[in-house]
């Protein structure tokens, strides 16, 4: 391996901006918890779980339409035009959405920002993968984490500011008519106009993806260039090098039917059920749901808000630490920590709810669940569906794993309300514990390590070449 002093300043910079995408991804994900009670008087679906479902987890519909195409897409055009176009549609569904005076066009700007998130959370971990070396991959793969994370934050930070207090014997009636009801919950919407506006801009400064740019014989200067300015010429010289073997290896098209091979389908298997697990875990009804958690659990509207804050604040300090174990501990022993964390965690959770203990012990073990999945499945499923895929077919193949993550998402996302009204909330959580079991058996059994080797090590190992 070439010792190489790498240009830290200049990749650290070029990841952040790439990395903006999981900013609005966040960002747009859970802004909408802290707008639906508001939102749900205004359209008159309040009391309609069905209804409500579909308000929460229509955006996957476009998620899994951006999934869809931005393997294709990107393979064929590239990794940063597809960013600058999720970054568009975030611009236009935060408008559209803020300004919607009916429920059939609030559903439609819902979907186009959901496009945008299917591209974002495909292409943002995958360019981070594609331009670092293999030493620091993980921590850098998990500044899109991170960045997710801050939207998270940043959005319950908004909603909570934004929305003026609620009494606790305000009806549904009473929301309606006030501020929250008719204006709160659009500002909600459009706050994100200004970081999508800063991502649109600043990604016309990044470089494209070098590993991209090696697939075309005439774009490896180009390539070689922005390697060389990552780590100097020795280093690019030997990356492209390694990046031209891997892509030589096979001369057989890059679709579906290579997919099948047995090396290659293996890794899409793996791939496509920690993409599921990391939604099937159960926690992000925790952000998406969490006015009919903490209601059960006995506060009022207005310290919901507040108790969002606290848990979106343990969920960024925890990403930290998450970021600085996955190339230290590895990403299996962070995985299995977390599913085992939380089958702990969730057992607990849905024994509380059964046995009727609320308030400040059951916030205190949703912010511990929290901070497990922070540090553990949330950055480490990212980093490893970013990685697995050889070169030739990442965008294609990673486009499959995301698609899988999106639909697992929308039928979590749906199905919660209707659980969570036949099973009540403790029923629901023990499903979501027992899932977390095979999960943790899943990953101890199948799971390969991947910490510290190239894309083109780990290629080489995975499909037995």
């Amino acid at each position: 391996m070439v010792n190489n002093k790498y240009n830290w300043s200049y990749l650290l910079s070029i990841s952040l901006v790439s990395a903006m995408g999981g900013l609005l991804f966040g960002y747009d994900w859970v802004v909408i918890g802290g707008a639906k009670p508001f939102y749900e008087p205004f359209f008159g679906i309040a009391g309609n779980p069905a209804v409500q479902g579909w308000a929460m987890s229509c955006a996957l519909v476009g998620c899994l339409a951006g999934a869809v195409i931005s393997g294709w897409l990107s393979d064929r055009y590239g990794r940063k035009k597809l960013l600058l176009l999720s970054a568009a549609l975030f611009i236009i569904a935060s408008m559209g959405t803020g300004s919607a005076d009916s429920f059939a066009a609030f559903i439609i700007f819902r979907i186009t920002g959901g496009i945008g998130i299917g591209l974002a959370s495909n292409l943002s971990p995958m360019y981070i993968a594609e331009i670092t070396p293999g030493s620091v991959r993980g921590r850098f793969v998990s500044l899109n984490q991170l960045t997710i994370v801050v939207g998270i934050l940043a959005a319950q930070l908004i909603n909570w500011r934004i929305a003026r207090p609620v009494s606790a014997e305000s009806t549904v009636s009473d929301i309606l008519v006030s501020w929250n009801g008719q204006m709160g919950w659009r500002w909600m919407f459009y706050a994100c106009t200004v970081p999508a506006g800063l991502f649109f801009i600043l990604m016309w400064f990044v470089p494209e993806s070098p590993r991209w740019l090696a697939k075309k014989p005439d774009n490896n200067l180009k390539a070689q260039k922005i390697l060389s300015r990552i780590g100097g010429d020795e280093y690019a010289a030997c990356e492209l090098a390694s990046i031209k073997e891997s892509l030589n290896a096979s001369s057989e098209k890059a679709d579906l039917r290579f997919l099948k091979k047995p090396g290659i389908s293996r890794l899409l298997i793996i791939g496509i059920i920690i993409a599921i697990f990391q939604q099937w875990c159960g926690i992000n009804v925790i952000f998406n749901y969490a006015q009919e958690i903490f209601s059960n659990a006995g506060y009022s509207v207005s310290d919901i808000l507040f108790n969002i804050v606290i848990t979106g604040s343990v969920n960024l300090i925890f990403t930290f630490i998450g970021m600085f174990a996955v190339d230290r501990l590895g990403r299996k022993a962070l995985m299995l920590i977390g599913a085992g964390g939380l089958a702990v965690i969730f057992a607990i959770i849905g024994s509380m709810y059964f046995f009727h203990i609320q308030g400040i012990p059951l916030l205190i073990m949703v912010v511990i669940a929290i901070a497990c999945y922070a540090m553990t499945l949330a950055p480490v499923t990212w980093v490893l569906l970013s990685e697995i895929f050889p070169n030739r077919i990442r965008g294609f193949a990673m486009s499959v794993a995301t698609f899988a993550l999106w639909a697992a998402c929308f039928v979590l996302t749906y199905t919660f309300p209707i659980l969570n009204q036949v099973l009540k909330a403790s029923g629901t959580f023990w499903i979501y514990g027992f899932i977390c079991i095979l999960g943790f058996w899943f990953i101890l059994k199948k799971l390969p390590e991947t910490k510290g080797k190239s894309l083109e090590e780990i290629e080489n190992e995975l499909t037995g070449k």
